[in-house]
C-alpha cells in the first residue's frame, strides 16, 4: 500500500511531468527552461533532476514510456498458443482501455496527444523518438523469440514479426496525427484497420482491375 510520503513524491512527480508537458506543446520543447517548469510547480530544480535525471528529454517522453511499459507487459502476459502476431495485436487492441487509463492517471490523455505531435514535429525528438522505437523492437523481438523457445540472433523471424507491426503502428500513427480526429478511439480504429490490411498488404497484387 503506498505511504503518505509515496503519495506526495508521486503527486509531485506528476504536477512536474504536466506543466513539462503543457510548457513543451504550448512555447515548444526547445524553448522551454527547466526554471519555468520548476516555477509553475513551484519547487526547486533539484527537485525536478531528482524525478528526471535525464532533464527535459526524460520528461518528454515519460508518459510515452508509461504506455509502452504496458504494452510490453500486456505482450508478455499473453497465452503461450497465441502465434506471435496475434499476440502483439490483441496485447494492443485489448490492452487498449488498460493503457488509457494508466496515461490519464498522470496528465490527460489529450495532452499526451498534444505532445505526441510535437515529438513528430520537433527534429531533435523525433530523432530520440526512432532511437527508442529501434531499442523497444529489439525489447519486443527478444519477448517473442523467448515465448516461441527461439535464438532471436539465430532465427530472423521475431525481429521480422516485430518490424512489421512496428511499421503498422508507425504508418497509423502518422496519419492518425494529421488527420481530423485526434481521439484514442479513432486511433484504435486506425491501428485494427491497418493491422487487417497487413497479409493482404504483403501478400497479394496491389493494382486495381
Amino acid at each position: 500500500m503506498e505511504t503518505l510520503r509515496e503519495r506526495k513524491k508521486r503527486r509531485t512527480r506528476d504536477a512536474l511531468l504536466r506543466a513539462a508537458l503543457e510548457l513543451f506543446t504550448t512555447h515548444g520543447y526547445e524553448r522551454t527552461t527547466v526554471d519555468e517548469i520548476t516555477e509553475a510547480v513551484e519547487v526547486s530544480q533539484r527537485t525536478f533532476f531528482r524525478y528526471f535525471a535525464g532533464g527535459k528529454e526524460e520528461a518528454a517522453f515519460a508518459v510515452q514510456d508509461l504506455a509502452e511499459a504496458h504494452f510490453v507487459a500486456a505482450v508478455r502476459a499473453r497465452p503461450p498458443h497465441e502465434a506471435p502476431m496475434e499476440a502483439l495485436r490483441r496485447a494492443v487492441l485489448e490492452g487498449w482501455d488498460t493503457i488509457n487509463e494508466a496515461v490519464a492517471a498522470v496528465v490527460p490523455v489529450e495532452l499526451y496527444l498534444r505532445m505526441y505531435r510535437l515529438i513528430e514535429s520537433t527534429p531533435a525528438l523525433l530523432a530520440v523518438h526512432l532511437r527508442r522505437s529501434t531499442e523497444r523492437e529489439e525489447e519486443l523481438a527478444r519477448l517473442l523469440a523467448a515465448r516461441e523457445g527461439l535464438d532471436v540472433d539465430a532465427d530472423p523471424r521475431p525481429r521480422l514479426a516485430v518490424a512489421a507491426f512496428g511499421g503498422v503502428l508507425r504508418v497509423t500513427e502518422r496519419q492518425w496525427s494529421t488527420g481530423p480526429d485526434f481521439s484514442p478511439e479513432a486511433m484504435r480504429a486506425l491501428t485494427a484497420a491497418h493491422l487487417d490490411l497487413v497479409g493482404p498488404a504483403l501478400t497479394g497484387h496491389w493494382r486495381s482491375t
